[in-house]
This record gives structure tokens, C-alpha cells and sequence, in this order.
């Protein structure tokens, strides 16, 4: 299995500047292992506003449905992906992405 090098910054530098779409063979492999995640505990983005706001929320309970997290609203998909790959990506590496 593909393991995460909290190193390769490159990486998120390469997400951030363009969160969809295709992707070098690295990023994909950091997404499939970010996306792979268990369900459980997971951080999720939930669209509260049609189009104009997402909610971070985290999956709880059996079964799995998602809390919403109030105090991180965006009014930016990109914004609110961008901050859902940085808390995965503290959470596989052990370390905070040092990029804001």
C-alpha cells in the first residue's frame, strides 16, 4: 500500500493549485489512500447551501451519518477540499501540512 510522505508538500502544493481533475500518479495515490479512509470518524464537507456552502462534518454513530462541525463553514468548494486534505493529511502523517 501506497504510504504517505509528509515530506512530498509537493504533493498538496500540487492539490491545492488544482483540486479536480486528473492528477500526477503521486497525488492520486495520496487521494486514494486520504479517501480510503475508514468510515467512521471521517471528515466529510456537506453542502448546507445548494452551491454557495458546504459544512465540515465528521461521520458518527452505527449507522455512519454525518455531524456537522458549525464552526467550519466555507463558501468555497475548493476552500472547504482544501482544508478537509489538510486535516487528512495530519491524520495519516502525524504531522500538520506546513502550507495554508
Amino acid at each position: 500500500m501506497f504510504k504517505i510522505d509528509p515530506a512530498r508538500v509537493d504533493l498538496a502544493r500540487e492539490f491545492k493549485a488544482k483540486p479536480y481533475g486528473e492528477h500526477s500518479p503521486d497525488l492520486q495515490a495520496v487521494l486514494t489512500v486520504m479517501r480510503g479512509l475508514p468510515i467512521e470518524g471521517k471528515h466529510v464537507l456537506v453542502m448546507t447551501e445548494p452551491h454557495r456552502q458546504w459544512t465540515l462534518a465528521r461521520m458518527t454513530g452505527r449507522p455512519p451519518k454525518p455531524e456537522l462541525l458549525s464552526n467550519h463553514v466555507f463558501h468555497s468548494l475548493e476552500e472547504a477540499e482544501w482544508f478537509v486534505f489538510k486535516l487528512r493529511w495530519e491524520q495519516i502523517t502525524g504531522q500538520p501540512l506546513p502550507l495554508d
